[in-house]
């Protein structure tokens, strides 16, 4: 079993950052790809960023390109968003994720473990 713990949400202004962390518990942190995703009210959850296990290859939403880099730890199994630019519209609840296989994917079904959230809202 694995557990993940967010840290890092709260209020911005348009266009400041915020840097997002989870931490997971447990060992072979390198065996799980980890993903970033968010809910916003009314909307499905979506994929943001995602990062392979053992060669940290990523992929990122075409709204968040340029501006949100994944990255990972794994001599402290934590996963980071580091968020610039940040719009309004990226006003949701970020979510940690981990899969059991290291190679990524940006399907939430396919992951196995979920953090509890953490509110990020920009404002205008």
């Amino acid at each position: 079993q694995v557990q993940l713990v967010e840290s890092g949400g709260g209020l911005v202004q348009a266009g400041g950052s915020l840097r997002l962390s989870c931490t997971a518990s447990g060992h072979s942190f390198t065996n799980y790809a980890m993903g970033w995703f968010r809910q916003a009210p009314g909307k499905e959850r979506e994929s943001v960023a995602t990062i392979s296990g053992r060669d940290s290859n990523t992929y990122y939403a075409d709204s968040v390109k340029g501006r949100f880099t994944i990255s990972r730890d794994n001599t402290k199994n934590t996963v980071y968003l580091q968020m610039n630019s940040l719009k309004p519209e990226d006003t949701a609840v970020y979510y940690c994720a981990a899969r059991q296989w290291p190679s990524l994917s940006i399907l939430s079904h396919s992951y196995d473990y979920w953090g509890q959230g953490t509110q990020v809202t920009v404002s205008s």
